[in-house]
């Protein structure tokens, strides 16, 4: 039982420096992820701001072409 436990505990801490280094990576990928996403998030805002004036800027022509026609 002893030499078991002897065991156990070598192997987890053998593997321990490895997962340090995987969850390490993993929260450097987190942080990556999330900046794309909020330059994403800004990008569609951008995006989408743009079209609305688009869209308020063809109804206004609209309306002038429509005042110009009567």
């Amino acid at each position: 039982m002893i030499r078991l436990a002897a065991l156990t505990l070598l192997l987890v801490s053998i593997s321990g420096c490895g997962l340090t280094e995987t969850v390490g990576s993993a929260a450097t990928d987190a942080a990556a992820k999330a900046q794309e996403l909020k330059q994403a998030q800004a990008t569609e805002a951008r995006a989408r701001n743009e079209l609305d004036a688009a869209a308020r800027d063809a109804a206004q022509q609209r309306q002038t072409a429509e005042k110009d026609a009567q």
